[in-house]
């Protein structure tokens, strides 16, 4: 561990600076009915208030400080705002933050002052403006009170660097490092979630090399300087609210390409992925983008990463996602620049106000209803197949129709000064001061669904092994009389992830049904488009009939896949659970078979390596080679997990002697301990492969 950090990584994961929590969070409802506010100065009263009643945190030999004291708040709705009218929050985007640490908080208040005398004729604007200026003169006060409690102190080290940032620019990398700390904790404060870094390495870099050509430091200090403001972040990890505990989008984005085309692999880079790996914690998230001309060191040295298990990096293939971006109407120079929600889904830092994950379509239930039906009525397969894309098609809609009905979008005062031109154009970023306003929905289930069609096909019309009268009485039964056809499904029928045609070309048809559903929507109510993606998020147990509350995502119970109606379903791209599976190469030919020019939300192929591949420095070349097959084949997005399934079940039932085991859960990861049984059994189930 890099020295003099391993005591305060200890007092994290100990959880005692829990002790530090107030408690509740900051109730606001009560001035502003009494005074009227509308929804934009409402957000703005809670952010000052939020600010006014932080405690100021310091720690003896803090060198990146901040804390969050006060639990998440959210903002009071007005009385005369229907609530069934209100649109998304401003959640999963990420903030220009190379721009935002160039003009400083003050610069930023500059802006909007200027902006103001600019639009001083339209009552929205100087209403979004004034909101902006109360956020940013609440954050420069609060960043004032570190340095005034720093002062008290005889932290003069941390007085000069309070001093200057976050109000104005940073001078060094120190001061970048502490800005940027400043300035995503205010957006969590705002009552904004899962707020990301974007390409950390792109914006840091140039406040790095400035001081590594100047003498004032060098790798080694910096390297301290970055784990501290790691560890920093961990600190926050139970206040900001997720499905569950670490679910908190904590992502930063590696690598890739510059908006000009050149290669923006920096030194940066390198140290990220190095001290990520020392310091061993579940935040920062860490992505790389690839491509077929990744060098294979830099893949090593991620593998070394992915063997910590901490389930990242999650790896991003330019070749494929950056095309595809252009093809949905982002620019060539925001294609070239983007990043990742809190999860997977493709965004462009400071321009993008797309919601990538508005809700999840069923694939299983598409195609179970599809299945039920047809058996009944004497469908064909191929009759079957269309009732799938129809029933694709119905849900996509639904879904859309229901976001088109919401039509007061909650506006977002402070988040807006960071994105990229909103102060300027006088618009918060949820109503006319983002570039894009696109949709996103998660496709869950996939493999499940063509697993189940396959073997319909396969049993019922080619063989015709099982009549349909059977096949439907199994389903309906969820397999109780039928263990004998319920085994033949799930070893004998053709499998997602044995890159077998039979049943990888109705996987690629019902992504195409997907991609044809999206782009039937010329307008998703706010001038953009849909956008399907291959994610499951938290839906692989939602969308099953074990789930507990309601939802508009139809549930679905036994599939003809030989699943049963209350097991998981597959986990974003990833073979069903329990099935018998070649190897992790064939599982990359399988889904490199779909068409991710049309499929551009994100959702990654998750495999599961056990640790045992990890035995040997050559060991880590191999798992580097099988990126590069994953770049070379043309799929889109990949991550990688290290387990153990004996370790994970004796976590299970010996819980205070794994209080720091990790583990991928989907697009982030978690402490396995901290996870509901549900998750954990998800967890233990995967496919595992072993060296």
């Amino acid at each position: 561990m890099i020295l003099g950090l391993e005591e305060r990584k200890e007092w994290v994961l100990a959880g005692e600076h829990k002790a530090l929590r107030q408690g509740r969070g900051v109730d606001v409802a009560v001035e502003c009915k009494r005074e009227g506010l509308s929804l934009m100065r409402s957000w703005a009263r809670l952010t000052r208030r939020m600010c006014e009643q932080e405690h100021v945190v310091i720690q003896p030999g803090d060198r990146i400080i901040f804390a969050r004291t006060l639990m998440h708040s959210f903002c009071p709705v007005p009385e005369n705002i229907p609530r069934d009218t209100i649109g998304s929050g401003v959640d999963n985007v990420c903030a220009d933050w190379g721009m935002a640490l160039s003009f400083g908080l003050k610069g930023r208040r500059d802006v909007a002052v200027e902006s103001k005398a600019k639009y001083s004729d339209d009552a929205e604007s100087v209403e979004f403006l004034d909101s902006a200026i109360e956020v940013l003169d609440a954050m420069i006060d609060f960043a004032a009170r570190y340095r005034d409690t720093a002062k008290e102190l005889g932290r003069d080290d941390l007085v000069e660097i309070l001093s200057q940032v976050p109000a104005g620019k940073p001078r060094s990398f120190h001061e970048a490092l502490q800005s940027l700390r400043f300035m995503q904790a205010g957006v969590w404060m705002n009552g904004n979630g899962h707020v990301g870094f974007g390409r950390f390495d792109q914006y840091m870099w140039p406040y790095l090399e400035a001081d590594l050509n100047s003498g004032r430091t060098d790798m080694d200090e910096a390297a301290a300087l970055l784990a501290e403001f790691f560890i920093s972040l961990n600190m926050d990890s139970d206040v900001h609210p997720g499905v569950q505990q670490g679910d908190n989008g904590q992502s930063l984005m590696l690598g890739g390409m510059k908006p000009d085309g050149s290669t923006a692999v920096n030194p940066l880079t390198w140290l990220v992925l190095k001290v990520s790996e020392e310091v061993n914690m579940i935040d920062p998230k860490i992505n790389l983008r690839v491509s077929k001309d990744t060098p294979l060191d830099l893949l090593v040295e991620a593998s070394r990463l992915t063997r910590r298990g901490l389930g990242f990096p999650q790896y991003s293939n330019d070749d494929v996602v950056i095309p595809a971006l252009i093809s949905h109407g982002y620019s060539v120079e925001d294609a070239r620049n983007y990043t990742v929600a809190a999860c997977w889904e493709f965004i462009i830092p400071g321009k993008g106000m797309d919601v990538p994950n508005i809700n999840a379509l069923s694939f299983p239930a598409a195609v179970d209803k599809a299945i039920r039906d047809g058996l009944k009525n004497g469908s064909s397969f191929d009759e079957i197949l269309d009732m799938a894309g129809c029933n694709i098609l119905d849900q996509v809609n639904m879904y859309v129709d229901d976001k088109k009905r919401k039509t007061n979008w909650a506006p977002a005062p402070y988040y807006s000064c960071v994105m990229t031109n909103c102060l300027e154009k006088g618009k918060d970023m949820n109503h006319g001061g983002a570039e894009y306003y696109n949709y996103g929905i998660h496709g869950s289930g996939s493999s499940n669904a063509a697993d189940a069609l396959a073997a319909v096909k396969h049993l019922v019309f080619d063989t015709k092994q099982v009549s349909p009268d059977r096949f439907l009485a199994a389903l309906q039964t969820d397999y109780a009389d039928e263990p004998t056809l319920r085994e033949t499904l799930l070893q004998e029928c053709p499998k997602v992830g044995n890159n077998d045609d039979r049943v990888d070309m109705l996987l690629v048809k019902l992504f195409e049904y997907f991609a044809d559903a999206c782009e039937s929507i010329k307008d998703n109510g706010r001038g953009g488009i849909v956008r399907p993606g291959t994610g499951s998020a938290m839906y692989y147990i939602w969308l099953t009939s074990a789930r507990s509350f309601d939802m508009l995502e139809p549930a679905v119970g036994a599939t003809a896949d030989g699943r049963h109606a209350t097991d998981f379903l597959s986990c974003s791209l990833a073979p069903a659970s329990g099935v018998p599976i070649n190897g992790p190469l064939s599982v990359l030919q399988s889904f490199s078979k779909i068409d991710y020019q049309r499929i551009c939300n994100g959702g990654p192929i998750t495999i599961e390596l056990s640790d045992t591949v990890f035995r040997s420095e050559d060991a880590l070349t191999k798992v580097a080679m099988l990126v590069q097959a994953f770049a070379n084949l043309g799929c889109h997005q990949m991550q990688l997990n290290t387990l153990n399934p004996e370790t994970l079940l004796d976590a299970r039932e010996h819980p205070e002697k794994h209080r720091n085991l990790i583990v991928r859960v989907w697009g982030w990861s978690g402490y396995f301990c901290e996870l509901t049984p549900e998750y954990q059994e998800h967890i233990i189930s995967r496919h595992v492969y072993t060296a």
